[in-house]
């Protein structure tokens, strides 16, 4: 790699890496969901922090000591809280409200308790706990800890039947203490596969195979712009559980019968952003082959405005996609760095490029949310950052670079487990399974 991109590479992932450390509740752990003053927690949030301690500690950001302590604290916390209906619950059999308040540590609003949040919050958990791997008695704490936390998750209660005729259960997103189940499950192509992973692989109260199955069903395959794909048209979809799971290689039934894999088709998915920026069909200003990047993130706010002539519905935060998916002039930058790993050459570039014309998208934790050039005469730059933009750079740009979080999760006994009761095969599975036999 040349001096020039390592250097940008660490200067993004350190600063992003502070979020974590300055946008964290000391005596608990819990993370900030952004930077503006008096957001709650988000769940999410803390998942990406516990697997982003331990790169500070390699990156000698933090010491070991620290990092330990902020994990053993955000552990004891989800541990210990109250599980039930009451208003002291911080969840319900074994899940986390998405939303915690960062003052009273309950929860947020009227939220749900969500299936994939205390996913990635549970890859978090298992991540610290894998890296914390030593004799110390706050080591084997931790590790004590998040074993009874993941014990303890029910997901057979998140399996929703309210499918097709013939469908498997899938798992829902989620339910309140007021309404019940949310009548939406993961089916598709979604960001849920590190969920169904946990879920299929839980030690205690496991779903069965059949539910990944019944994902799979409602797969949209996308032939477009020489680029076939299982098609999501936000670019989170395709990365959040390739923060945690390597998939190079790695395929389940399905993409095994198209002739792909996971990280490949996260790759197409890169790709194809710049095509669309490239060829930007809505004319939005800046758009071109290096400057791209549509996902969930920040943007300049709901409301109507016109651009040559047009009306143009504006959002705020919002996931965005492309292409097929919504459009509003709105570019979110995380998303390139999260795509390091899938197309590294792409991603420098486009980062490169975008930063030498548009320096004010560097900030205090790094890349802003998100900016729009279409929006008013010199456009619009988000001035916050968010936990689960920062979260993907990080630990994205360590994968790259020495790919621990992958290493560290393959020594969980759910994930292996759970990936191949689903069927998936091929890459460091094949390796694992060849490496015993041998």
């Amino acid at each position: 790699m040349p001096d020039r991109d390592a250097v940008l590479l660490d200067d993004l992932q350190r600063l992003a890496f502070a979020y974590f450390v300055r946008e964290a509740d000391p005596a608990t752990g819990l993370v900030a969901d952004n930077s503006r003053r008096g957001a709650p927690c988000s769940i999410a949030a803390v998942g990406f922090a516990l697997t982003a301690y331990p790169i500070g500690v390699e990156r000698g950001w933090m010491t070991r000591g620290e990092a330990l302590g902020r994990c053993l604290r955000a552990a004891r916390f989800f541990a210990h809280g109250a599980q039930g209906e009451g208003p002291e619950a911080i969840g319900s059999r074994g899940f986390f409200y998405h939303f915690l308040r960062m003052d009273t540590r309950r929860r947020m609003w009227d939220c749900e308790v969500s299936t994939i949040d205390t996913a990635l919050l549970l890859a978090g958990l298992l991540c610290a706990a894998a890296y914390f791997a030593g004799d110390g008695a706050e080591e084997r704490e931790l590790r004590e800890l998040v074993d009874a936390i993941q014990r303890r998750v029910d997901w057979r209660h998140a399996l929703d039947h309210r499918g097709r005729d013939g469908d498997a259960p899938a798992l829902a997103h989620g339910w309140t203490p007021e309404r019940g189940m949310i009548p939406h499950r993961y089916t598709g192509w979604t960001e849920a596969l590190v969920m169904y992973a946990l879920a299929i692989g839980s030690p205690t109260r496991s779903v069965p195979a059949s539910s990944w199955l019944a994902a799979t069903r409602a797969h949209a395959w996308l032939d477009h712009d020489g680029l076939d794909r299982l098609h999501a048209a936000p670019l989170f979809i395709h990365q959040y559980s390739h923060l945690w799971l390597d998939l190079e290689g790695v395929a389940d039934g399905y993409l095994a019968s198209r002739g792909s894999d996971f990280a490949e088709n996260t790759r197409r998915a890169t790709l194809a952003q710049s095509r669309y920026a490239a060829r930007n069909p809505e004319g939005f200003v800046g758009y071109d082959a290096f400057t791209w990047g549509f996902t969930a993130g920040d943007g300049p706010g709901y409301f109507a405005g016109m651009r040559a002539g047009e009306r143009v519905q504006f959002e705020g935060y919002y996931a965005r996609g492309a292409p097929f998916g919504f459009d509003d002039g709105t570019i979110n930058p995380w998303a390139v760095a999260a795509s390091l790993p899938f197309a590294p050459e792409l991603c420098m570039a486009t980062l490169e490029s975008m930063l030498r014309r548009h320096p004010q998208l560097l900030g205090r934790y790094g890349l802003v949310s998100g900016f729009n050039r279409s929006c008013g005469g010199h456009g619009w730059f988000s001035n916050r950052w968010f936990g689960l933009d920062n979260g993907p750079i990080v630990i994205a740009i360590e994968n790259l670079r020495t790919g621990m979080p992958w290493t560290l999760m393959k020594s969980v006994p759910a994930i292996a487990a759970g990936l191949r009761a689903a069927g998936c095969r091929g890459g460091w599975l094949e390796a694992e399974l060849l490496r015993r036999a041998g």
